[in-house]
């Protein structure tokens, strides 16, 4: 048996002739240009990465793009060998996997830990595994991203009917909110978007139910899995209890990060409040992006570690419309000969400070739909000649 269009079109083989096969359809339909075939229990000869894959590789290269998605990954080779010419290339590019074949499945934990995320591609999966399976992969696969902190997407039909319909089945919603409350950093629209009849309303209906559920759901949760590494490393101990803290102040997070490494790392924690990460990396924004609960931001960084925190709350103080939010809670740091310090240190070789900054007027204000409590827990690398006055 084979199928069409992510299985909804299937014929039977009757027989095959040189490079041709004579097929009996079962179930038909309208059937479009460049539509995968899938049969279940036979692998694909064709690489991952083909030679045309290659040239597009070398043009996102050359643009700079954010991300790469890789289709079919069977095991992690194919992501090593992605991984090490970008390397050659010099190129600062994430690798996500899509899991969307058959033969992906016993090599999953490998294939994870090599990229940079995942995306659950249901429409393929189905094709190629019983359709009652796709939801139990689904939540291992998010519940193996988030033990690694790795970034996962959920897509594929998410919000089919929208294509030629204004508004979505009730079913479409509740699969949108259990891919939330599953810990999805991302819901993916594809053909709703790519060639529906109704492409915005098909967002705001993803934005809307995503924003609902997320309202409902308790922060600050440790991603299974994750035990041994906060024993292991204070990276993960300090972001683990920033949360802790954040969630008990009722505040949101400030974090400011060069690599984006504290940002993804806090956002793996699920804090209930907003972590505002603060860049002064134009990618390093972009890549934020794509993680649950984080609102990058651009700004550059001063040499004087005050001037760059003060200038950061400031510009949350225009964001949020709250101008007394925030305010006075930062002091100088100065070192021991009484010279200011600066903020240029790396977060993956210095420490952590993090300390609450408290607004004069408590209260509570909206930013993208999401509620937080006026008020943060600023969270900064700090040198070793830096420390709180």
């Amino acid at each position: 048996m084979g199928w069409l269009t992510g299985g909804m079109m299937s014929f039977l083989v009757k027989s095959k002739t040189g490079d041709s096969v004579k097929c009996e359809v079962v179930d038909g339909g309208e059937l479009k240009s460049r539509r995968h075939l899938n049969v279940r229990g036979k692998s694909a000869t064709l690489p991952s990465i083909t030679e045309k894959d290659w040239d597009d590789i070398k043009f996102g290269v050359d643009n700079q793009v954010d991300f790469y998605a890789v289709s079919f990954v069977k095991d992690a080779a194919v992501v090593h060998e992605l991984k090490n010419y970008l390397q050659s290339c010099g190129a600062d590019i994430h690798v996500i996997v899509k899991i969307e074949s058959a033969d992906s499945i016993p090599n999953l934990h490998s294939i994870i830990t090599a990229s940079d995320g995942a995306m659950v591609a249901r429409g393929d999966l189905g094709a190629e595994l019983p359709i009652e399976e796709v939801p139990l992969l689904q939540e291992e696969i998010i519940r193996m991203c988030r033990s690694m902190g790795k970034a996962v997407i959920v897509a594929t039909n998410m919000l089919e009917s929208m294509i030629v319909h204004p508004t979505p089945t009730r079913a479409e919603v509740s699969d949108i909110a259990i891919a939330v409350r599953e810990g999805a950093d991302a819901v993916m629209l594809s053909g709703e978007t790519a060639h529906g009849k109704f492409p915005l309303k098909a967002v705001k209906v993803m934005h809307t139910v995503s924003l609902r559920t997320e309202a409902t759901l308790v922060g600050g949760e440790t991603p299974p899995n994750l035990g041994q590494a906060l024993k292991n490393h204070m990276s993960e101990m300090f972001a683990f209890h920033a949360t802790m803290m954040s969630n008990t102040l009722g505040t949101s997070i400030v974090v400011f990060t060069k690599t984006g490494f504290m940002g993804i790392l806090l956002s793996h924690y699920r804090p209930s409040g907003t972590i505002f990460a603060f860049t002064n990396e134009k990618r390093i924004q972009q890549r934020l992006a794509l993680y649950q609960g984080v609102c990058p931001i651009y700004m550059q960084f001063s040499d004087d570690a005050e001037e760059t925190f003060s200038n950061a709350l400031t510009l949350l103080q225009v964001r949020l419309h709250c101008p007394n939010c925030f305010s006075n809670s930062l002091r100088e740091t100065r070192d021991d000969e009484g010279r200011r310090g600066g903020s240029s240190c790396s977060e993956r070789e210095k420490t952590h400070l993090a300390f609450p900054v408290h607004s004069q007027h408590p209260g509570q204000k909206s930013l993208g739909g999401k509620t937080l409590n006026v008020g943060a827990l600023v969270l900064v690398p700090v040198a070793s000649l830096i420390r709180l006055a």
